[in-house]
């Protein structure tokens, strides 16, 4: 059984590592297809193939070199505009909209001048303060995309547990149930105790989100894929979810121990900032840890991909090519475990807010 799960982890390591390669080779040859337009050959950058390639974009990469522009929708001092993201011509030209000229750097959307007028520095940086960014970008995709799955995975789920009430479970319901019953066993009881059943549906959802979303993201040609949990504002999101869960649950024992903790009066002025920077360090944490882990390990696949382009030696790859698959065969792992550490915290957090003193 462990030969046949080593086996199994490798399999999916080298289809992991051969996507990679793909997706790579793919944008490679546009960039040398895009030199050979503009007579200017250009040498192989990798840091920015790779800030491409973890970063969010306007445009939906399906797969080989097929893309679907996403909707562009802004709002400005002077009203909402909307149009489709290939307006910017894969962001090499400005787009003339209703209002105003924008343009797109580095995938973010600027204004650069008021139709037809010719705007002072000043005034760009001004209106560019006031510019409000509501596209439909790729890591939004991806997230409705991962929304959906969990839908119809525990809608299904669900339904099965109505319909074969007291039997066996069968099918989706039988992968299920084992990783279910190891949230609530391993994660919610421990930590929070007899009361966990009120937050085991975010326990659930944020387990799932989380791990979902990092398989979706070590498959590179996965429409709609993104790199969403390596996201700081996505993994901000989730902390700040569990930083008001946490304190709203949080008893008078919880906020007794913050205003009014067992120490002489005279050390509370130096106590409660200690305190109340706790409160937001804890949720920081996991933000921060979420992220840098995740980015970190795309970025190191990555880049042991560019070796073999930055050498231009097919070589290269004897000795990048197994260190990617083990990467990836890393990276398999990793996303349940930053899944797992992101529930057991926001678990442990829960558990400390409500936990009942008896004297």
């Amino acid at each position: 059984m462990k030969s046949k799960k080593i086996a199994l982890s490798l399999v999916l390591g080298v289809f992991l590592t051969f996507c990679t390669c793909k997706t790579f080779a793919i944008q490679h040859e546009e960039g040398h297809n895009e030199a050979a337009k503009t007579e200017t050959e250009k040498e192989f950058n990798p840091s920015e193939v790779i800030l491409e390639h973890i970063a969010d974009s306007h445009m939906w990469h399906l797969w080989g070199h097929t893309s679907v522009a996403l909707p562009v929708i802004l709002y400005t001092d002077k009203g909402l505009e909307t149009f489709s993201a290939d307006k910017f011509e894969h962001g090499h030209a400005d787009h003339a909209g209703k209002y105003y000229t924008y343009r797109l750097v580095k995938d973010k959307v600027h204004i650069v001048a008021e139709n037809d007028t010719l705007l002072s520095a000043a005034t760009v940086l001004k209106l560019n303060k006031k510019l409000i960014d509501l596209s439909i970008t790729r890591n939004v995709v991806s997230m409705w995309m991962s929304m959906i799955l969990l839908l119809i995975i525990f809608l299904s789920v669900s339904a099965a547990y109505k319909k074969r009430e007291g039997k066996a479970p069968k099918g989706l319901q039988s992968f299920m149930e084992p990783i279910i019953m190891f949230v609530r066993d391993d994660i919610a009881r421990p930590n929070i105790g007899y009361k966990y059943q009120r937050f085991m549906p975010l326990l659930l959802t944020i387990f799932f989100f989380i791990w979902i979303n990092n398989l979706i993201g070590l498959v590179p040609f996965f429409p709609g894929g993104a790199n969403l949990t390596g996201n700081i504002a996505v993994t901000f999101v989730l902390a700040f979810i569990t930083l008001i869960i946490v304190n709203v649950n949080g008893n008078k024992y919880y906020w007794k121990h913050i205003f009014a903790p067992d120490v002489p009066v005279w050390l509370y002025p130096i106590m409660w900032p200690v305190e109340l920077v706790g409160i937001i360090s804890k949720p920081f944490a996991l933000m921060i840890r979420l992220f840098a882990n995740i980015t970190a390990g795309h970025i190191i696949v990555l880049s042991l991909i560019s070796l073999i382009f930055v050498f231009k030696s097919a070589y290269v790859s004897v000795v990048s090519v197994p260190f990617v698959v083990f990467m990836d065969v890393l990276e398999l792992l990793v996303a349940a475990l930053q899944a797992f550490i992101f529930t057991l915290l926001t678990a442990l957090f829960i558990g400390t807010a409500i936990e009942e003193h008896h004297h």
